[in-house]
């Protein structure tokens, strides 16, 4: 919203097309949306994150700031991700305490990585 001092907006839950959302949607419905959503963002003079849809990343990653990646370790997905490091953007990147223990590393090279509680209080860990 400009002139309210936001420099990026973080979309959730854009790999509709992957869940039962009730419509019938498709890969390219939502790399269409998807797109239409940073171009619009960029309209109003803010940066934009791409969170969760490692499908698709590298068709987006050219139209996106950067990522914002819950649990990708957890998940084995965080090669998904390289496209925004190669290009030289970041990937910020969570783990939970309640899935991924404290023992295990979590630190992915060239994201910015920590460990969060779920319920998102204001305690974090750099990993």
């Amino acid at each position: 919203m400009p002139g309210q001092g936001f420099d990026a907006v973080e979309p959730d839950n854009v790999d509709g097309y992957q869940n039962d959302s009730g419509f019938p949607l498709s890969a390219a419905d939502q790399l269409a949306f998807n797109r239409w959503v940073a171009a619009a963002v960029h309209a109003r003079g803010m940066g934009v994150a791409l969170k969760n849809d490692p499908d698709q990343v590298a068709a987006l990653a050219g139209a996106f700031d950067f990522a914002l990646v819950e649990e990708c370790r957890r998940y084995d997905e965080c090669d998904a991700y390289r496209p925004f490091v190669a290009a030289g953007k970041d990937v910020l990147h969570v783990e939970y305490t309640d899935s991924w223990p404290a023992s295990r590393p979590c630190a992915v090279p060239g994201f910015s990585s920590m460990r969060k509680h779920r319920d998102l209080d204001s305690w974090r860990a750099p990993c």
